[in-house]
């Protein structure tokens, strides 16, 4: 399954040529699985964004997110945004908080872009009734097929901190990190949208998102 998933981007990429990259938007793809904090780290993205003085626009679907469904939002931000369409083969980035969900959306990524992914497996229902298996080979696939991956064990290094649930702030570290937008004061809107008692473990999050990548 991700074997396909993978041959389908690399064979589009071959005939859209994708010789030059003429636009001035940038696209971000954030994908998850219900539960891991995706819309939030896609919001705090965004309010970043808005700050920084860009146009955004978004889209989200959020799908069966209780049972372990898809999770995405698409941003498309820069000087003047018409709609939050991100088509095949444009995304700058593809920050996926689940393995198979890299896969899944790798199709959305640019020549040249990058695939932030964390290292940590849900199984989606088919697998877990026994009607499918969890594919093994996702990292070994990607590798071969593009040249910016970004593995980092986002989940683990959560857990070191004391909880899970700020995995979505270690990813959105290394994102800001790779979209070279660090520099704007992110940990200021992230104190201002968790709750006050996790502030400090959101921010040590940030800190390591930064570092991991």
């Amino acid at each position: 399954m991700v074997v396909q998933f993978v041959n389908k981007f690399a064979h589009s990429m071959q005939l859209k040529g994708l010789v030059v990259n003429m636009k001035k938007n940038s696209s971000i793809a954030v994908v998850g699985v219900g539960g891991q904090g995706t819309v939030l780290a896609s919001d705090i993205l965004i309010d970043g964004l808005l700050e920084l003085g860009y146009d955004v626009k978004k889209t989200e679907q959020h799908g069966l997110s209780q049972r372990g469904g898809t999770v995405n939002c698409l941003i498309k931000y820069g000087e003047k945004v018409y709609a939050p369409v991100v088509s095949d083969n444009e995304a700058d980035l593809v920050l996926a908080f689940e393995k198979l969900e890299s896969a899944r959306w790798l199709s959305k990524l640019a020549k040249g872009g990058h695939v932030v992914v964390n290292d940590f497996e849900i199984h989606p229902v088919p697998v877990k009734m026994g009607k499918e298996k969890y594919p093994e080979n996702i990292f070994e696939a990607l590798k071969e097929n593009i040249d910016n991956l970004h593995v980092i064990e986002a989940t683990k290094l959560a857990e070191q901190i004391g909880t899970s649930r700020v995995q979505s702030i270690i990813m959105l570290g290394a994102a800001v990190k790779i979209l070279k937008l660090d520099i704007h004061d992110w940990k200021s809107i992230i104190s201002k949208k968790v709750p006050q008692k996790f502030v400090e473990q959101n921010l040590q999050a940030f800190e390591l998102g930064l570092k991991s990548v």
